[in-house]
């Protein structure tokens, strides 16, 4: 979402006559696009903030510095008052403030805006974007859901809907400069639609996507188990360019948790949704969301935990150690495991999905794999690179530069932590629709 919204402000200020510095040493404006869901990144804020600063000091340069995402959405006025130097802080729903705000600093003002928009849904007005064979597109905001560790509905509000015309509009937009891939956003793309006049769910909107003409591959993130329904796997298993992955962070294997987190399931709930909508597409995989060393946890909770990446095997886990975030719940918790703890967890759950991934990839080693181009790799002459439909990072041999944007066929020969490689084999694409009705959406409280 930040790189979209990075896509939007790049536009914006374009659009008002400003040009891209190559380096931000060269820049007369800086903006730190934030986030703020871990304390981690939080502090990478603060710390490049005060490099910008010497960079300022050293050359002498005038250059405005602007902070803005979700670190300026929690801090607002405070980031002001703690750091002199920079101009502006702007909210995650004041983007289009963006020149008037610029203009008025300009002026010497120092301002900070972090109004939050309410309502039935919400606009993103149309902007110019780079040609790239993948784009994102939000598709909603916030969160309703209130996890007791997460920030998320505090910095980017409640829940509310893109109009799926809007959406679409948008689409129709991005196959036009050249994109293949659509990458649909939101906090919880499940909820989708609610509050929207219009009879909309996301099992509607994913299936006019994937029917839009040069749409060759479609992905979405995130869905939250809580709100996963068969019908979006239905539509999965409908359209052949909807790429069979889906990431749904489980977090902890362990109830206790769950409940201590307000997740709103089960693990037998969740594993449940998995193995049914296993059974309803064909090849697909799950990723996922872990926090390990949140207040309370056990030795045997963590264990419950290894249990669940053990039995349903994701093709990429995303684990973290549990960090307090201020304003959320989860403060008022005692965080009393030790980091050294949280540190040999992290280690461990990393490891074993490092043993299932090697697993799997070794005995797939010779098989074919469909690929989308991205272009150029960088491991050498006649190399290129590309994802696969699993959203894996494929490097491949072509005595030919392959088209960016083409879906090829690479035959894989070795498997690595990180990537895959492999040599082209053939050409391949298929976007045929599958025959069935299109989802009609319940109309959502």
């Amino acid at each position: 979402m930040n790189e979209y919204d990075s896509e939007r402000v790049a536009s914006i200020l374009e659009s008002d006559g400003m040009l891209r510095a190559a380096s931000p040493q060269e820049a007369e404006l800086v903006i730190l696009n934030t986030c703020s869901v871990r304390e981690k990144p939080q502090h990478k804020v603060e710390s490049y903030v005060g490099k910008l600063r010497k960079n300022q000091l050293r050359a002498g340069l005038p250059h405005k510095i602007g902070i803005m995402g979700c670190v300026a959405q929690q801090e607002g006025d405070k980031f002001l008052k703690r750091f002199p130097y920079v101009d502006f802080v702007l909210g995650t729903d004041n983007l289009t403030a963006l020149p008037r705000v610029l203009h008025e600093t300009i002026l010497g003002k120092r301002l900070s805006e972090s109004a939050v928009q309410n309502g039935e849904a919400f606009h993103i007005p149309p902007f110019e974007r780079k040609n790239a064979v993948s784009a994102y597109i939000t598709i909603m905001k916030g969160c309703d859901n209130f996890c007791s560790y997460c920030i998320v509905p505090y910095v980017r509000g409640r829940e509310m809907s893109r109009p799926q015309s809007e959406i679409l509009d948008e689409v129709k937009r991005a196959i036009n400069t050249g994109t293949k891939e659509i990458i649909l956003l939101g906090q919880n793309v499940n909820s989708y639609g609610k509050g929207l006049s219009e009879d909309s769910c996301f099992a509607g909107l994913l299936g006019a996507v994937a029917e839009t003409d040069g749409v060759r591959r479609v992905r979405f993130i995130t869905s939250h188990p809580k709100d996963f329904s068969m019908d979006i796997a239905e539509t999965m298993a409908r359209y052949p360019n909807i790429c069979p992955c889906i990431h749904m962070p489980l977090q902890s294997g362990s109830d206790t948790i769950l409940k201590k987190m307000n997740r709103g399931y089960t693990w037998n709930e969740y594993r449940d949704k998995i193995m049914t909508a296993k059974e309803t597409v064909p090849d697909l995989l799950f990723s996922s969301d872990f926090i390990l060393g949140f207040p309370g946890e056990t030795e045997a909770d963590f264990e419950c935990t290894m249990n669940a990446v053990r039995e349903i095997e994701y093709e990429m886990i995303f684990a973290f150690n549990y960090s307090v975030r201020p304003g959320t719940k989860a403060e008022l918790f005692e965080d009393n495991v030790p980091s050294d703890v949280k540190t040999a967890r992290l280690k461990a759950l990393i490891e074993e999905q490092e043993r299932i991934i090697a697993k799997r990839y070794t005995g797939m080693v010779g098989g074919k794999i469909n690929v989308l181009v991205e272009g150029a790799g960088k491991h050498g002459e006649k190399v290129y690179t590309g994802r696969t439909k699993h959203n894996r990072v494929m490097n491949f041999t072509s005595d030919a530069p392959p088209e960016t944007g083409a879906i090829v066929n690479v035959t894989l020969t070795e498997a690595k932590r990180n990537s895959l490689f492999g040599k082209i084999d053939n050409l391949y694409f298929a976007n045929a629709i599958l025959p069935g009705a299109r989802i009609t959406c319940q109309k959502q409280s």
